[in-house]
């Protein structure tokens, strides 16, 4: 992975084999930063996709591999604590299967990189956004105490 920082926004270019949510998760360390936002693209191997089922109060996770069009990756690190940021990513996989064109989304435990990923990370300026548990859901949604 290589990132350089122009003005208020940082853009890496992730390789192949690394994991992308790790890689942001490493630069908002490095730089100390306690929350942002985030989009990319790019060639992935392989994802680990969740789905969030209410009545368990956990993820379901389904592994996809292969040559993935990574279409679209959002996401935010939040909590403000710069020794251990907490991530919540979003993203969208074009991809062949059995000769048809297929797509996959949803919450994101990992992304390995086949090609590359480009992403743009833009910190919070000026303060930062925590988490509130949400008893309801059983997740945390953002606070801005």
């Amino acid at each position: 992975m290589q990132y350089h920082r122009y003005n208020n926004t940082y853009y890496l270019r992730i390789d192949k084999g690394d994991e992308i949510i790790a890689c942001i998760l490493e630069v908002c360390k490095k730089e100390k930063i306690a929350s942002a936002v985030y989009e990319g693209i790019g060639g992935c191997s392989s994802a680990e996709i969740q789905t969030f089922i209410p009545e368990k109060g956990d993820f379901d996770t389904r592994k996809v591999e292969g040559m993935l069009e990574l279409t679209s990756l959002i996401g935010n690190i939040v909590d403000g604590d710069t020794d251990n940021p907490h991530h919540h990513t979003h993203a969208m996989f074009a991809y062949l299967e059995d000769g048809e064109h297929r797509v996959a989304g949803g919450h994101m435990k990992s992304i390995t990189v086949l090609y590359t990923a480009e992403i743009e990370l833009r910190p919070v300026i000026g303060g930062k956004i925590g988490q509130k548990p949400s008893p309801e859901t059983g997740t945390a949604f953002w606070s801005f105490e």
